[in-house]
Parts: structure tokens; C-alpha cells; sequence
């Protein structure tokens, strides 16, 4: 899978294939589902994993409903989910029925170091390190360099570690997750962590192949891809439609 650079925050925020519009695919509505509670002290929101999948899943692990989002951190659409979305599903996964599982897409090398970045301080932080994140999107890409600068040729003759971290860096990716607890010499770890790099890589290539994904945000609900759905009340109406 090979990312180009790409060249100012508008194009990258317009790379995003998010469906906004449009009906989700029509289904028979299902009896409602049951719940389940957290364990004593706990509640599910706080609940959160890393999967097999290279995913964070928040929520009860055995929610009947389960609802993953393949996102990218410089999409616009997935800011959009994000910001509106977000409270009205941690609603609805306090209840135990359903659960969340984050994994990042790739549309370009600045997502490779925000997702590199984003995953760096482990589950705990995850979703609230990702809101924040998307809360301040545009911020970031309209701070990074514009169109005809010379540091996109700069980072283009660079090692593939070091363009990560350089585009991290100019992008403010790197003071974000420090400002949030992150030590710079972790993050850094983190941006030069090959292991994770592959797995991120990798993980995009089987998603592309199991669910021909169309563009970001893609959600999958138990198994099957949402289509025309990029929206909170979009997603919305699929989970009530699935019992939630």
C-alpha cells in the first residue's frame, strides 16, 4: 500500500470519500436488543481495547451490536461524525448493547503519523486523545505548510521513519500528543515504531480487500459495510434498525 504526499490541507480534507448524503441501505427493523451491565464501579464507556484487529473497541466486548468505523484523522467527514456523533453512541454504549471499535485508514503520510500518534499512549486515552484530535483537524492542516513549499520536496527525498515524524512535526501532531501527557521521546518511539507502521499498513490492505472500502468514514454494523451512511443520524437509524 503506498501513500503520496500530499500537497495542502484542502486537498487533503476534500480526499476524504465520506458519504453524507443519501439513504443507509434499508433493512427490516429488529426487536430491540437486550443490555447488560458494567462491571460494579465501572461503566462501559470506560471500557476500552486494542483488538486482534489493530482497532480500540469501546464497550461491552459481548455487545449483541457491534459497530466499527474505518476513519481517517484528516478526513473532514470523520471530524464531522466525530464531533457530533460521539456523545449521542456513548449513550447508547453505556447501555452494554453496543460497542465501538476505532481502526485508522490511510489516506495519505499525514494520517500515517497522527494514527502512529494517536494509538501511542495506549487505550486508556485513545478515544479522548482522537476527539480532541478531530476536534482541532482543521487547526492542525491549515498550520502545516501550503501548497508550493519546499519542505514537500524536502520530505520526499527522506527516509520513509524520518518523513513520518517530519510530517508529524510540521503538522503539530507532535506538540498535540505531548501537550496530552505524551513524552516527547515516547511519541517520537512511537512515530519510529516499524512494527506498528506495518501493522497499520497491513491491516488497511486486509479491510480494502474484506470490505472494498469506498472511502472514510466507512462503517461496518456486525459484519456489513453501512453503505451510503457517513452521518450521525445515518448511523444513528442503522443501530435502532439492529435492536439498539
Amino acid at each position: 500500500m503506498r501513500i503520496a504526499i500530499g500537497l495542502a490541507a484542502a486537498a487533503i480534507l476534500a480526499g476524504c470519500g465520506g458519504s453524507e448524503s443519501g439513504n443507509s441501505t434499508a433493512t427490516a427493523p429488529a426487536a430491540p436488543v437486550a443490555g447488560a451491565s458494567a462491571p460494579a464501579g465501572t461503566q462501559w464507556t470506560d471500557k476500552v481495547e486494542k483488538t486482534a484487529e489493530g482497532g480500540f473497541r469501546m464497550g461491552n466486548p459481548d455487545a449483541p451490536i457491534k459497530l466499527i468505523e474505518y476513519g481517517s484523522r484528516t478526513c473532514g467527514h470523520c471530524a464531522a461524525f466525530a464531533t457530533t456523533g460521539m456523545e449521542p453512541l456513548k449513550a447508547k454504549i453505556s447501555t452494554g448493547k453496543v460497542s465501538f471499535e476505532f481502526r485508522d485508514f490511510l489516506l495519505n503520510p499525514i494520517d500515517l503519523g497522527a494514527a502512529l500518534l494517536g494509538q501511542c499512549a495506549g487505550p486508556g486515552p485513545f478515544f479522548a486523545i482522537m476527539d480532541q484530535m478531530y476536534e482541532q483537524q482543521a487547526t492542525l492542516l491549515q498550520g502545516g505548510p501550503k501548497e508550493g513549499d519546499p519542505f514537500f520536496q524536502q520530505v520526499e527525498a527522506m527516509a520513509p521513519a524520518q518523513r513520518t515524524a517530519a510530517l508529524a512535526e510540521r503538522y503539530g501532531y507532535l506538540a498535540f500528543v505531548q501537550q496530552r501527557g505524551v513524552p516527547e521521546a515516547k511519541a517520537r518511539q512511537c512515530l519510529a515504531d516499524q512494527g506498528a507502521i506495518d501493522a497499520l499498513v497491513k491491516g488497511n490492505e486486509a479491510a480494502q480487500k474484506e470490505y472494498n472500502i469506498p472511502g472514510t468514514p466507512t462503517f461496518i454494523l456486525n459484519g456489513k459495510v453501512l453503505e451510503n451512511t457517513g452521518s450521525w443520524p445515518q448511523v444513528e437509524a442503522a443501530l435502532k434498525a439492529a435492536g439498539a
